[in-house]
């Protein structure tokens, strides 16, 4: 499913597969992520799910200073049989429909139109591709730089500016391919409700999100992301929600990681990490209320970078969701990418990144998390 460009397969290297057909997916304008003109304003926000922040993304990869440890590869769409490892039948055909309509709103600030169906395809492949490129040892750390993001969508549901869960295909494509255990860490500021109900039921993944205290927000999104969600039947104990309060920086997050992150995947012992990153986590997003600078995205990455090392020699996925900052999400996957190299210094200083921290708030909800998945988590 993809043309490789470089076969080097050194650990401190990173394989980035990208195809600019995913730019043609455009939400449109309106009061930010609505749609609306409300008839009154001169000027409309372009939907913060737009081209320009992973144009922007691109550009920083190829001529930033972390683009000699990148090598590019130009993958290929999926097709329908692919998609329904994850999704129903019935939900695919309804995308399929709407693309052939002209499209239409999936669900609230959710926009399929002319192009959203090819982009969505093509996202899909370039996560597929990229795990197939681990896969078949071509290299250990594969980064899918898609949109439109995927971890909202549910089987038979979009959500979220979401469509096709890329990570959830890419998670299953691993397990038909003989892997026993896969770890899923979602960074996205949002909670990553698609992916954990795709595997709510399973105990060969764990699904681990730091997400916003944010709740429901429809029937599109019916997951609440609270600690009380842990999986049903086989899978009850493999999902592991950490909602943490606005605000919480670089320091509450690494505390969670090292508290909560951490000795989890090193119970579940899995053979494939996939890493689903957002940088609407950070300090300055209009979509996100967390206060993450690159200094935090980084440690993130060579934290990752270590448990892939010690249980999955090496192997990592990285997937691209949210953020919308569109400057800035650059920067901060820059600091990500940097970390999972686990460069010993930084090859990018923070343009605007002093942002002043309190964790002692997050710390006790860190903690009151921990003390409530003591004797629930079944690892």
């Amino acid at each position: 499913m993809a043309t490789d460009t470089s076969t080097s397969i050194v650990n401190n290297h990173i394989h980035v597969f990208w195809n600019e057909g995913m730019l043609k997916h455009d939400n449109g304008n309106g009061v930010f992520d609505s749609g609306f003109d409300p008839g009154f304003l001169d000027v409309l926000d372009k939907h913060p799910e737009n081209s320009d922040r992973i144009k922007n993304i691109v550009s920083i990869l190829k001529r930033g200073p972390i683009s000699p440890y990148i090598s590019w590869h130009f993958p290929t769409p999926a097709l329908i049989p692919h998609l329904l490892s994850f999704h129903t039948p019935e939900y695919i055909n309804e995308l399929v429909g709407a693309d052939k309509e002209g499209g239409k709103m999936l669900c609230v600030n959710t926009f399929l139109n002319p192009g959203s169906w090819e982009a969505a395809l093509l996202a899909a492949g370039t996560t597929l591709s990229s795990m197939k490129h681990i896969l078949d040892g071509h290299g250990k750390i594969a980064y899918a730089l898609v949109r439109p993001p995927g971890h909202h969508a549910q089987p038979s549901q979009a959500d979220g500016y979401c469509f096709l869960n890329n990570a959830g295909l890419a998670v299953q494509l691993a397990l038909d391919s003989g892997y026993k255990k896969v770890a899923v860490i979602d960074i996205d500021v949002h909670y990553g409700n698609g992916t954990a109900e795709g595997f709510y039921r399973s105990n060969k993944v764990l699904t681990i999100s730091l997400h916003m205290n944010h709740g429901s927000w429809g029937p599109s999104h019916p997951q609440n992301g609270t600690i009380d969600e842990l999986g049903e039947g086989e899978g009850y104990g493999y999902n592991l929600n950490i909602p943490l309060p606005n605000g919480t920086g670089n320091n509450g997050y690494i505390y969670a990681f090292n508290e909560l992150v951490v000795p989890s995947i090193h119970k579940f012992g899995p053979d494939m990490v996939v890493l689903v990153i957002g940088q609407d986590s950070s300090a300055f997003d209009p979509n996100g209320r967390q206060c993450l600078t690159m200094e935090g995205y980084r440690k993130i990455g060579r934290i990752a970078h270590g448990l892939a090392t010690r249980h999955s020699d090496g192997r990592l996925l990285i997937v691209q969701e949210g953020g919308y900052h569109v400057t800035y999400s650059a920067y901060c996957v820059h600091a990500t990418l940097e970390g999972v190299l686990n460069l010993p210094l930084p090859l990018l200083e923070d343009p605007i990144g002093y942002y002043p921290e309190d964790e002692t708030f997050s710390v006790k909800v860190i903690q009151d998390i921990k003390k409530y998945q003591k004797d629930k988590l079944l690892l």
